[in-house]
């Protein structure tokens, strides 16, 4: 029995990684979806997810987990300096949703300092330059539907500035 406890730790967290890069080869060749055991235990709408899923979703590895990109996601990068200002100027916004691989940061209703209105945004920032065409806002109110393009592009454009800010503040450093 190995009495040092972080080489105990060290010993089974490789022994982890070694049966996870295995993959399904070391529990048998099916995943769910692929195999009666399983088909029988799924509800439909977990079948159908099934089926639906791409050759590249359904090979996870262990290098895909740690960062590492495949062939099927090469081009998903996003301006990391619009992904911060957008976060920085919608501040007062609920976060829901983000994806850092899509460039989507998805808000609940909330309410800027000083106003009256509850607004909602969708971001999507859809490349790695730091240019106004990479940047989509999307802007709805609680009870009257999408706001002003006038005010669309106020947001879009409090964004680009303080993008634009972080760059040159990371350049000074």
């Amino acid at each position: 029995m190995i009495r040092n406890r972080p080489l105990r730790f060290a010993l089974l967290s490789a022994a982890l990684l070694t049966l996870a890069g295995c993959g399904n080869s070391f529990f048998g060749n099916a995943a769910p979806g692929e195999d009666p055991f399983w088909e029988e235990r799924l509800s439909p709408q977990q079948r159908n997810h099934m089926q639906g899923r791409t050759e590249a979703e359904k090979k996870t590895t262990l290098r895909s987990l740690f960062g590492g990109k495949s062939e099927s996601d090469a081009g998903t990068n996003v301006n990391r300096y619009l992904w911060n200002a957008s976060l920085d100027v919608l501040n007062f916004l609920p976060v829901e949703t983000v994806d850092p691989f899509t460039g989507v940061i998805s808000t609940g209703y909330g309410t800027p300092p000083g106003g009256r209105q509850a607004y909602r945004a969708t971001v999507y920032i859809s490349d790695p330059s730091l240019d106004a065409r990479s940047l989509k806002v999307a802007l709805q109110t609680r009870g009257g539907g999408p706001v002003s393009a006038q005010v669309a592009t106020q947001v879009e454009e409090a964004i680009l500035t303080r993008a634009r800010q972080l760059r040159a503040r990371d350049s000074r450093l």
